[in-house]
């Protein structure tokens, strides 16, 4: 699955080498496992003190410590990094990907987030708003965030830059 929000694409896993996926541009990998734990040599545990304990950066490529948990595990740098990391990829004038395992809560997730934080191309007022304007642009099938990113989301809104 590859969906494109002008600018960028997220989808699923097939837009992973690790998965046998092809992209000719730069990739945000918003998966753990095994995106993230295959970038920083297969650990077991990585401690919170590790530099790329939230994320890790190979050329093109941003690797991110985070999974679709049903509590509001999540931190504001982890999203400000990808949204940093995609403002950084467009200035360079390459595409952008990002990809979780079904595409349906992490990668949209952060398309939605950089559509309203920094692309400014939907509203930026609450998560509520928008999401529902998200929603009507790629359609409620598609996006289907976890309930740990959708609660993260609405009560941190503003935090994210």
């Amino acid at each position: 699955m590859e969906i494109d929000v002008g600018g960028i694409v997220f989808g699923d896993e097939n837009l992973c080498p690790i998965y046998g996926g092809r992209f000719d541009g730069a990739r945000i990998h918003a998966a753990k496992d095994k995106c993230h734990r295959v970038a920083c040599n297969g650990y077991t545990k990585i401690a919170a003190s590790d530099p790329e304990y939230l994320t890790a950066r190979r050329g093109s490529d941003l690797y991110l410590n985070i999974v679709d948990a049903p509590v509001t595990i999540f931190r504001a740098e982890l999203f400000i990094a990808a949204l940093d990391f995609i403002d950084d990829a467009v200035a360079a004038g390459q595409l952008v990907a990002i990809h979780c395992n079904q595409g349906h809560s992490r990668a949209p997730s952060i398309a939605l987030l950089w559509k309203a934080k920094r692309q400014k191309t939907i509203p930026d007022d609450d998560y509520a708003t928008a999401r529902n304007v998200f929603e009507i642009i790629v359609g409620p099938d598609i996006y289907a965030p976890g309930r740990g990113i959708e609660t993260f989301l609405g009560s941190h809104w503003t935090e994210i830059r």
